[in-house]
């Protein structure tokens, strides 16, 4: 299994972007899915995860502005994100559970810079 995550870049504040996580490989084993961030000099800390159920949780910092889901086949998880703010800059990566063993998956990293 491999995540492969895109859309990051320079926003101004207040703006929209949308990042993308495809998996390739075999889905089967592929329970939860979600994003976390890590800013300069923070630790990584967690921004959403979709269940396989459904189930969707967001930190409390990003609730009412960004959104995660999940396409049909569940191999492309979404994270759109809007009304941007400075301290939202950070590497955003995407990450799946395996369901069966636990094991986590991560994709690259993809930069998200909110500046005017």
């Amino acid at each position: 299994v491999q995540l492969q995550a895109s859309g990051g870049g320079l926003v101004q504040p207040g703006g929209s972007l949308r990042l993308s996580c495809a998996v390739s490989g075999s889905i089967y084993s592929i329970g939860a899915m979600g994003w976390y961030r890590q800013a300069p000099g923070k630790q990584r800390e967690l921004v959403a995860t979709s269940g396989r159920d459904g189930r969707l949780n967001y930190a409390d910092s990003v609730k009412g502005r960004f959104t995660i889901s999940r396409d049909n086949a569940g191999r492309t998880v979404y994270l759109q994100m809007n009304s941007l703010k400075p301290e939202d800059t950070a590497v955003y990566s995407c990450n799946a559970v395996n369901r069966i063993n636990g094991n986590h998956y991560w994709g690259q990293g993809t930069l998200v810079t909110v500046s005017s």
